[in-house]
């Protein structure tokens, strides 16, 4: 019996508990998914080091998994486009059962090796791609299909498991094991394996968005403002990023399409759009290196 599925032998009575005594252990087990996933950094760094080079060549961001796991690749996957422009079609999340395992489980998905691999293929996975393959168990069958068309096609794999020495950690081209042990209640992975799997792709994600020029400094200057909070949002951040006043971030957001970046070069260069624009793409989409800035 894996880690994940054994009863947890410090919490046999969890139902003679009173709420606060249930509150108190439920929340204390869940700070050692975030232990596993530090325990774990080093192994996401070299993942976003090798991923970047695929990135820099058109590549995709490809998540596959079943059940919380799958639920949780699509989520991060949803959320790469409205917080820092990627293209929606390069960050796709793919969940065995297909879309309405996202609201209802689908009986037997992921027992399917043959779907993992029909999947994976129906999109057309290539070499510039990178899949990352997420699992508490490390073993699951729908996601070891996956791993073996993505191996075949050449993408880089990264392989996310909750149990150590899992088939996929040993399988994939870089395997994060997320050791979360047992949970509190035998098997329901939705609990602090499901959370630690949560923090460390949004760590992978966020740091490739950085290291992609989509962060200046720490401000989320690729935002999309696709609604009045994040229209007043792309205001303060540029005004933050440059010392203007709300009348002219406002009005060079509105000459710059509402493109953070572009406004931050305009305003800090003296620069028109069109040649602030050019100068922006002329050095791969970077404010500090469009700026002349260097790291202290």
């Amino acid at each position: 019996m894996t880690a994940t599925e054994s009863p947890n032998p410090l919490h046999a009575d969890l139902d003679l508990y009173s709420s606060v005594a249930m509150a108190e252990a439920l929340i204390a087990d869940q700070r050692l998914a975030v232990e596993a996933v530090y325990a774990a950094h080093a192994k996401i760094a070299e993942a976003v080091d090798a991923a970047l080079p695929r990135m820099a060549q058109g590549g995709r961001l490809i998540y596959v998994g079943a059940g919380t796991s799958g639920r949780l690749g699509v989520l991060d996957s949803a959320e790469l486009h409205p917080t820092f422009s990627w293209p929606q079609e390069r960050a796709l999340g793919i969940l065995a059962g297909g879309t309405k395992a996202v609201f209802d489980a689908v009986e037997g998905a992921e027992d399917s090796h043959a779907d993992g691999i029909a999947d994976l293929e129906r999109h057309g996975v290539n070499g510039h791609d990178v899949v990352l393959l997420i699992t508490a168990s490390g073993g699951t069958p729908y996601v070891m299909g996956a791993l073996l068309a993505a191996r075949r096609a050449g993408a880089l794999t990264v392989g996310f498991a909750n149990n150590p020495g899992a088939a996929l950690t040993a399988g994939a081209d870089i395997g994060i094991t997320l050791d979360t042990g047992a949970e509190m209640i035998s098997g329901s992975t939705r609990l602090k394996a499901g959370t630690a799997q949560k923090v460390a792709l949004n760590t992978f994600s966020t740091m490739m968005m950085v290291s992609m020029h989509k962060v200046y400094g720490n401000l989320m200057v690729d935002v999309r403002a696709t609604n009045n909070k994040l229209v007043a949002r792309t205001v303060a951040l540029t005004k933050h990023a440059t010392g203007a006043t709300d009348a002219l971030a406002a009005s060079t957001l509105q000459a710059c399409g509402h493109n953070v970046k572009l406004a931050i070069v305009v305003i800090k260069t003296g620069l028109v759009a069109s040649v602030a624009a050019k100068l922006l793409e002329d050095k791969g989409g970077s404010v500090r290196a469009a700026l002349g800035e260097t790291a202290s």
